[in-house]
């Protein structure tokens, strides 16, 4: 199943809300979340299950999110040294639980040489077993600072890459999002991507909402179904503001089908102009009352010279839009933090589903 909207990591479901299943899949669902992500395996073994009694948490939290119709998916740390081993506990742990996908998170014990046929080997007994059951890749952000990963080896049988996309140290996730959408987009082959960021406290780093705010817009405007947040019990525990900036965030029920012209807005959100060039075509023109500029190169610049200079930091709102097939027309609104406000009217001219021209046209007073 391919996932829409918003969802979690959970790492230990006893240290989420004290244990108790119905309280998270409850927040889960106030929360606006669609789909949850469990620890099922570690390696060889099964994860969130009491070794004495035998009481599987993960079981009774699938059973909980189930009834509220959020989509649960377990997720898998592996090391590869038993690939075998560990595809059977996986197929094990999705079978009894009855799971709608799963995710697989290969880090540092992959990054040792040679390590492509034991990936092979994991996907396909897995493959063998559950046909075309949903799977995902998680792991780095970035493939140019891990070359010894194989990418390649478990992209080949995954469905979908769920990058760990987390900014620390930084406040800068859509251009970061942007750079792993353009790296893996390199690879072969390309996975859709439904990145996962940071929502936990490292050391004296912490996301702010506004980044939460970023994230999202832009995996909105690059045309990503979902997203993911790490993990739900740093968050819930410590960062406050920031569960409350996620479930605020409004996420449309299939954004694959969004109109372009609210996910221009979105772009426009994101203060990034590689989001916004990702709506354009090659050639397009863009058409102002002082004079038209046409080429990536050209309307990068306009939109940086719009974020920095003419509206900076500004928050973009959508008034009203009409249009179809290959034309929009809408009206905007813009206010800055420092009390600039502008209103205009632009219109899209579309070919194949990206702007190929576009007249803008705003007023802005103090």
């Amino acid at each position: 199943m391919t996932l829409y909207g918003k969802g979690f990591y959970i790492w230990r479901v006893l240290r989420c809300e004290a244990g108790d299943v119905n309280a998270v899949a409850n927040l889960a669902s106030q929360c606006g979340l669609s789909h949850i992500l469990v620890k099922i395996a570690d390696g060889s073994s099964s994860y969130n299950v009491n070794t004495t009694t035998g009481e599987d948490y993960a079981l009774e939290l699938v059973q909980a999110l189930r009834e509220r119709n959020i989509a649960c998916w377990g997720w898998h740390y592996v090391y590869g040294y038993e690939p075998l081993a560990e595809a059977d506990i996986a197929i094990q742990r999705i079978q009894e639980l009855g799971l709608d996908g799963y995710t697989v998170d290969a880090e540092a014990p992959y990054k040792e040489p040679g390590r492509d046929e034991d990936a092979r080997q994991f996907l396909t007994r897995l493959r063998q077993v559950l046909g075309s059951f949903p799977i995902a890749l998680s792991s780095y952000r970035f493939p140019t600072y891990h070359p010894q990963f194989p990418f390649e080896a478990f992209l080949e049988q995954v469905d979908t890459n769920m990058p760990q996309m987390y900014w620390v140290g930084a406040h800068n996730p859509a251009e970061q999002l942007q750079r792993c959408l353009s790296e893996y987009e390199n690879l072969t082959p390309f996975r859709p991507i439904m990145p996962t960021g940071s929502a936990y406290l490292q050391g004296d780093w912490q996301p702010t909402p506004a980044d939460i705010q970023e994230f999202l817009n832009a995996a909105r405007a690059l045309n990503m179904t979902a997203a993911n947040f790490w993990e739900w019990a740093n968050c819930r525990q410590n960062l406050p503001e920031i569960w409350d900036a996620i479930c605020a965030f409004p996420w449309p029920p299939d954004p694959a089908n969004e109109d372009i012209v609210v996910r221009y807005i979105a772009a426009l959100n994101t203060h990034n102009p590689a989001t916004l060039l990702a709506l354009y075509n090659d050639n397009a023109a863009h058409v102002t009352a002082r004079r038209t500029i046409q080429g990536p190169a050209a309307l990068n610049a306009w939109y940086q010279e719009l974020f920095t200079h003419t509206l900076p930091n500004a928050t973009f709102s959508l008034g009203e839009f009409s249009g179809r097939l290959g034309s929009r027309h809408f009206t905007w609104s813009a206010v800055t933090p420092s009390g600039l406000s502008a209103q205009g009217s632009d219109s899209f001219g579309l070919v194949d589903g990206k702007i190929t021209y576009h007249y803008t046209a705003f007023t802005s007073s103090p």
